[in-house]
């Protein structure tokens, strides 16, 4: 089942974002050695984890993560403007319908063509939401071989400028364009895949991508 959840909510909510929160985890830290904060031993959390943060989550039906991406607007704070604002040749984008897509984790228990199902599941649903909320385009902060990957998801992709040789590897920054005909073009590219049921939660508390 694919989840819309802001922050959480809700004993079922919460145990999702936890289990997702863990497998960021499992991911980033434990798999990718990134250095970035933990929470009480096995959650990934960062200050972009937040009250309005948004996150569009695959699920199995009894509520276990599959896969993840978190989204931020970009008139707030974002991982591109607030870390790696030197990734982009001009200004940093900022305006209410242009989003970041970070954080995209796949569950490391899934075998390789289940990894490929729950990624385009998750890039379909990005699209999805964008469409369905006036967004035109998501930005993203990514190494040199998601971004290849990213290219060749079907949409329209432009590079915010020319990728770095960071401590973290070679990374760049990547605008994503959302148009109606953008359905389309991934579908052509063989990667829309609507998940079968969506549903959103709300809260008012509390190689990938970066």
């Amino acid at each position: 089942m694919a989840l819309i959840l802001t922050g959480g909510g809700g004993a079922m909510q919460d145990a999702v974002l936890a289990d997702m929160f863990r497998a960021r985890k499992s991911v980033f830290i434990d798999l990718l050695g990134w250095d970035v904060p933990v929470l009480a031993g096995q959650y990934e959390l960062d200050q972009f984890d937040g009250p309005s943060t948004v996150y569009l989550l695959i699920a199995t039906p009894e509520g276990a993560h599959l896969g993840s991406m978190r989204l931020l607007p970009t008139d707030g704070p974002t991982i591109l403007a607030d870390i790696f604002p030197s990734l982009c040749g001009g200004p940093v984008p900022a305006s209410p319908d242009c989003w970041e897509i970070s954080r995209f984790c796949l569950s490391r228990e899934l075998r390789a063509g289940e990894r490929r199902v729950i990624r385009n599941r998750l890039v379909t649903a990005a699209v999805l939401f964008a469409l369905q909320n006036d967004i035109t385009s998501y930005v993203c902060v990514a190494d040199a071989a998601w971004l290849t990957q990213i290219n060749g998801f079907g949409w329209c992709c432009d590079p915010l400028g020319a990728p770095q040789s960071l401590a973290c590897g070679l990374t760049g920054a990547m605008r994503i364009s959302v148009a109606p005909d953008t359905p389309g073009l991934m579908a052509a590219a063989g990667t829309w895949l609507p998940s079968p049921a969506a549903s959103t939660g709300q809260r008012a508390a509390q190689g990938p991508v970066q």
